[in-house]
């Protein structure tokens, strides 16, 4: 399988969980201003969507948007515990916090990279935001992860999107909770090695 990124967009997610789940993967990162891989593909020929991230599977076909990715990453590492079984309530509770990450977490951080928003609307974006925050840390409360004691994909997913809010003007120490959260999350190995393969971090 093969993984278009672009460095620390919502493609670490699935990348994220493909190290978690042991899987092989290779990578190649997408410019996506000019849509060239780095091997010098059009990506909008790979996909039409025009972004990340996007998935090559074995068989050629090509498999988008990030919650989708995930699921299918993690049903191929059962073992890994990455997502509850199909059918489950639990399954379907791991794709509730799914699409709640990214409806309002990652639309909502995303769209503060915009550097056309007017001031006046960013404002209100970002009073939306503190109130998404502010509901995300009582459910973090006392819990290691956001489905309780395992880690999942949508941990991955979190972690990733909570990470933008230092490049767009929003602070997150007012979330001792989420800050705390993200520490623990960014510390897994995988995560680590995640950051390294993208640039994000020096290798130790």
């Amino acid at each position: 399988m093969k993984l278009y990124y672009s460095p620390g967009a919502c493609s670490m997610s699935p990348h994220i969980v493909a190290l978690e789940a042991g899987l092989p993967l290779s990578l190649e990162a997408v410019n996506l201003k000019s849509k060239q891989t780095a091997t010098g593909k059009d990506f909008s020929q790979i996909n039409s969507k025009g972004y990340v991230p996007c998935l090559e599977l074995d068989d050629g076909s090509i498999l988008t948007e990030g919650p989708a990715i995930v699921q299918y990453l993690a049903d191929k590492a059962p073992a890994s515990k990455l997502a509850p079984a199909n059918g489950s309530m639990e399954r379907v509770r791991l794709q509730e916090w799914l699409n709640y990450i990214t409806t309002e977490m990652h639309k909502g951080v995303g769209q503060l990279f915009n550097p056309r928003m007017p001031e006046e609307y960013r404002a209100v974006v970002k009073e939306l935001l503190a109130k998404r925050f502010d509901w995300l840390s009582g459910q973090l409360q006392g819990k290691d992860y956001v489905m309780g004691s395992q880690f999942t994909v949508a941990d991955a997913y979190l972690f990733t999107v909570l990470g933008w809010t230092a490049h767009v003007g929003v602070d997150l120490s007012k979330w001792p909770v989420l800050t705390a959260y993200q520490a623990r999350i960014g510390s897994r190995p995988a995560v680590q090695k995640a950051m390294e393969a993208e640039g994000l971090k020096k290798a130790a």
